[in-house]
């Protein structure tokens, strides 16, 4: 099977290896974050060895080097979900590639159904922690002892500070929330929320706490973003479907694009 090092070798002849100040990891609708990458070189997922082809409408399907605010970034423009094929490494290939290219920070955003009134569809959301729902782990059958990784601060604190300084740089509002992760593909039901609410969630999805995991095990930070789609199952009268989705999430894009920028801009060097 092929493996990083093969996508590594080949992504570095197609001109897109040296450090990057920053990986970003696009969820359903939010591909519009690539438009504001400068000096962009793209390939497509399926002409690189070990990356998964998106099944999913309105994930893009490419790799994208180039300049936010004046900083190298590579984009990967959706992701595999572990509901497609039932694998939760399905983005171990794609993280441990950029990793490998020069990124030692990962930005992933997603598409998120919220249980807060204060952030409903259309609004950013920094996650503080997740709580895994799924019954998945992206590091089952990992042999070796770092497979034990740290999660405390599994959402680097320094990274969230810069957000949240970005986003009141640009003037929008961002929430905070902790992500409960549903495997789907389904959506979840009002008891299911319910419960998630009861154990500590603001949001729900189907994606992030793996990428998060297998991020965290390869060695990066990590900062995400949600942007809120609906309002979960039972909440405010929450009904969500997938156009919803996409459709919310497009228009969220803007703000997120804005975001993404001026976070950019306010990394740390190392």
């Amino acid at each position: 099977m092929a493996n990083e090092i093969e996508a590594t070798a080949t992504l570095r002849d197609k001109g897109f290896a040296g450090p990057a100040a920053l990986a970003i990891v696009t969820g359903t609708g939010l591909g519009a974050l690539v438009q504001a990458v400068e000096e962009r070189i793209s390939l497509d997922y399926e002409q690189i060895p070990g990356f998964p082809a998106p099944g999913v409408s309105g994930h893009g399907g490419r790799l994208h080097r180039g300049m936010l605010s004046g900083r190298p970034v590579l984009v990967l423009e959706g992701r595999a979900h572990a509901y497609e094929r039932g694998d939760p490494a399905a983005m171990r290939v794609p993280l441990a590639t950029v990793a490998a290219l020069g990124a030692n920070r990962v930005l992933i955003t997603n598409a998120s159904g919220s249980l807060m009134p204060k952030a409903g569809p259309g609004s950013l959301v920094v996650l503080t922690d997740h709580i895994n729902l799924s019954g998945f782990n992206p590091l089952i059958g990992e042999a070796s002892d770092a497979r034990f990784v740290p999660m405390t601060n599994a959402y680097a604190p320094r990274l969230r500070a810069a957000l949240r300084a970005a986003a009141e740089m640009e003037g929008l509002i961002l929430h905070e929330g902790v992500y409960a992760w549903f495997s789907g593909p389904s959506f979840e039901t009002p008891a299911e929320v319910r419960m998630a609410g009861r154990l500590g969630a603001d949001l729900v999805g189907m994606s992030t706490v793996p990428e998060t995991i297998l991020a965290r095990f390869l060695g990066l930070e990590v900062a995400a973003v949600s942007a809120v789609t609906n309002f979960a199952a039972g909440i405010s009268g929450g009904d969500p479907h997938h156009a919803e989705t996409k459709a919310v999430a497009a228009r969220a894009g803007a703000d997120l694009a804005r975001l993404a920028a001026a976070f950019a801009a306010r990394l740390p060097e190392s």
